[in-house]
């Protein structure tokens, strides 16, 4: 488990620190002129121009490392506010502060703590020992809450589906609610998930391994309503429409919303935001044996509404419906529903751009506005609703999947979204929860998405 706290100092130890010059090309020159003449022909001896992850260390009067100079490159491709933290994996054990102006010293030290996450649970690995000042102006507390949640997320994901069923989920539930005093209730009985919550089990029913709903709220009941939906398919087989050997390597990630929704939560909770929390995650594993659900069969779901399984493939749909039919009936002020979901949002818009889905135009421009501003991507696709006739059954209220391989997660979406009233404010994310390709602060593999725009969000509406 990565230590952020040894990672993040507090400002007070910014006197000794080694400081850091994070240059564009066009401001190199500039900078070097800044330096003592001695320091100045070191890096001209580097040939420092300020490009992109150029690096050079320059020694003081004791041949130790004086200064620091790290190349973003041109302007115009300088986008990544992370960038800076890319330094916390590159530079020797010390102590260290940014150094200049720079657009945004808060998301470079979270950038920073980030880039230090390590994945050790099977594996020795070496871990990061450089150490950043806290910036002036920036709340530690906040961005170690932040860096916290992020790796809760990405130790979730990466954790293999021999140790993270639904009872190792649950688990996980459990820990990071008890430890903030919310109140937790998992429905195991299966009797009971069958009456209730009839498509979590048909979904759940064919593995060993039991499938549950996970419920924990937390906070004052009067407070204004926010509830967290997240798919916790622990492990994704196809079901009877199997997958091919190679689309299953990476459904070990399948439980990525719960563990986004579980993130996001731990935030909400650090931060003591003034609202009531609910989260609720529907922890399956999609198996197949001779219990397992077929296509062609038709479910009844808790809403009461009958659902044709084209696809046995489709079920993260499935056991989110339920969710967030139980959701909707306390009329919460938000519903937030997070989910690797379909391949077609991925198809859409990437493995780093995580699709979003709502009616509530103001959210949207809230949610864009802060995912910018967090470095924290986002797109909206639409809730086109000539489409939902694709999803028409003539033996049921609706197929899961439509007939056509065109828009799945619009279709996807707009399956969802018959399980919420139309009247109340819900938003529902595709997200890949995995990276592919690493970048300053975000090494290949389980991945936290659209949570820090979310946050930020729930911050601005209810922050003290």
């Amino acid at each position: 488990m990565t230590d952020f706290d040894k990672l993040l100092l507090g400002a007070d130890m910014s006197g000794s620190a080694i400081p850091i010059w994070t240059v564009t090309k066009e401001t190199a020159a500039e900078t070097v002129n800044e330096l003592s003449p001695l320091q100045a022909a070191w890096a001209a001896a580097q040939g420092f121009d300020g490009g992109a992850g150029k690096l050079v260390l320059i020694p003081n009067d004791q041949g130790q490392i004086g200064v620091v100079l790290y190349g973003l490159g041109a302007a115009k491709n300088n986008d990544d506010a992370f960038a800076g933290g890319k330094l916390s994996s590159l530079l020797p054990e010390g102590v260290y502060r940014f150094a200049g102006t720079m657009t945004s010293a808060r998301l470079a030290a979270l950038g920073w703590l980030l880039e230090a996450y390590r994945f050790d649970a099977y594996k020795k690995l070496t871990p990061s020992r450089a150490a950043l000042v806290t910036p002036e102006g920036v709340d530690r507390e906040e961005i170690l809450s932040q860096a916290r949640a992020v790796a809760l997320a990405r130790d979730l994901i990466n954790t293999p589906s021999n140790d993270m069923g639904p009872s190792e989920l649950e688990a996980a539930a459990r820990t990071l609610s008890e430890s903030h005093g919310a109140v937790i209730s998992v429905i195991t009985d299966q009797s009971e998930l069958e009456h209730d919550f009839p498509m979590v089990h048909a979904v759940g029913r064919a593995s060993e391994r039991l499938p549950r709903l996970i419920d924990f709220t937390w906070g004052p009941a009067s407070g204004p309503k926010v509830t967290l939906v997240g798919k916790g398919v622990c492990f994704d087989t196809g079901g009877l429409d199997l997958k091919p050997a190679s689309n299953m390597l990476m459904m070990k990630k399948d439980m990525g919303g719960a563990a986004n929704v579980l993130a996001l939560a731990s935030m909400i909770m650090d931060a003591k935001l003034q609202l009531r929390l609910r989260v609720l995650i529907p922890a399956v594993e999609n198996s197949v044996s001779g219990s397992a659900f077929r296509p062609g069969d038709i479910l009844q779901s808790r809403k009461g509404l009958t659902v044709e399984i084209g696809n046995t493939d489709a079920e993260g749909r499935l056991v989110l419906a339920d969710a967030l039919s139980l959701a909707d009936e306390e009329e919460p002020e938000l519903i937030i529903d997070m989910s690797t979901l379909t391949g077609a949002a991925r198809v859409a818009l990437g493995p780093d751009l995580p699709a979003f889905f709502t009616s509530d135009e103001a959210l949207s421009q809230e949610l864009s506005d802060h995912a910018t501003a967090e470095n924290d991507p986002v797109w909206r696709l639409p809730l086109w609703r000539p489409y939902a006739s694709w999803l028409d059954s003539k033996v049921a209220d609706m197929n899961n999947v439509s007939d056509g391989g065109f828009a799945g997660a619009i279709t996807a979406a707009l399956f969802l979204k018959k399980f919420v009233d139309p009247q109340h404010s819900y938003i529902h994310f595709d997200i890949f929860g995995w990276t592919q390709k690493p970048k300053p602060g975000r090494p290949v593999g389980g991945e936290a998405q659209a949570i820090r725009a979310l946050f930020a969000v729930l911050k601005n509406r209810y922050g003290r």
